[in-house]
């Protein structure tokens, strides 16, 4: 099995909140890794893996980073792989990653998902990869199926709530 998506992060503390995406792409059943790359302590790796990554067989890249949040955007300077990027909330809340990570130069996009947004970040990476996997879109499509009933279900629990003054 070789990976078609990679979850890249800056350090291993990011892994709390990438976990998320992770445990997303492998309830899809979509095969991926999981590094820890900084674009200020290990630039050389980061170079090796981004130009590298397309003949691996990737075919999306999850970059997270927080505070400068750096590493999604020097990976998509070198590979034209899409590349998701996910704002750690490390300082100012995660507004500095959000910043950093959004407003890339032209020529460079990096998705964006919200601050510690890493399950968007895993089913925009499964979205993307579906598009070439019939049963995959398939795997997609049941998952929001159920989303709806979960809200569905809320929505029944919520009726059986009583208050003096409440009308459904």
């Amino acid at each position: 099995m070789k990976p078609v998506v990679s979850i890249i992060m800056g350090s291993t503390s990011d892994l709390p909140v990438m976990k998320k995406a992770a445990d997303l792409l492998d309830e899809m059943q979509v095969p991926f890794e999981i590094h820890a790359l900084s674009a200020h302590r290990t630039p050389k790796e980061v170079e090796h893996f981004a130009t590298n990554a397309r003949g691996c067989g990737i075919k999306v890249i999850i970059a997270a980073a927080g505070m400068a949040a750096h590493l999604p955007g020097v990976i998509a300077s070198m590979t034209t792989l899409p590349v998701i990027g996910v704002p750690i909330k490390s300082s100012l809340e995660g507004l500095d990653a959000l910043l950093a990570i959004v407003q890339m130069p032209p020529g460079i996009p990096v998705a964006t998902v919200g601050i510690d947004a890493a399950l968007n970040a895993g089913l925009l990476a499964v979205q993307i990869v579906a598009v070439g996997d019939e049963n995959l879109q398939q795997r997609f499509a049941d998952y929001k199926e159920n989303l709806k009933s979960k809200i569905v279900k809320a929505n029944e629990e919520l009726e059986k709530i009583e208050y003096k003054y409440k009308t459904n």
